[in-house]
């Protein structure tokens, strides 16, 4: 009986660019916004539409009152939108 082999491909994600390696502390009324999870936005930290053409989207959250808030800068957070310190290990 002939062996078949199959050949594993990895594919890994592209990187995002990093904005700043800490987090914009922001006062947000209530209301929804885009963040830039790509890096590329001029209007950091939200997106400008900069990830056209490329693997990335923005995410969407929304404030349901008015408050402080802390959005990831280095776009490598595991609680997208918000910080969660990621920015020291890079």
């Amino acid at each position: 009986m002939p062996r078949i082999l199959t050949q594993s491909k990895a594919f890994a994600m592209a990187a995002p660019n990093i904005a700043q390696k800490a987090p914009y502390a922001l006062d947000l009324a209530a209301g929804d916004y885009w963040w830039c999870s790509c890096g590329k936005s001029a209007k950091q930290p939200f997106c400008d539409g900069s990830h056209k053409g490329s693997e990335f989207s923005p995410t969407k959250f929304t404030i349901e009152s008015d408050k402080k808030v802390w959005l990831c800068g280095c776009k490598h957070t595991a609680g997208q939108p918000f910080c969660d310190g990621k920015h020291k290990n890079l």
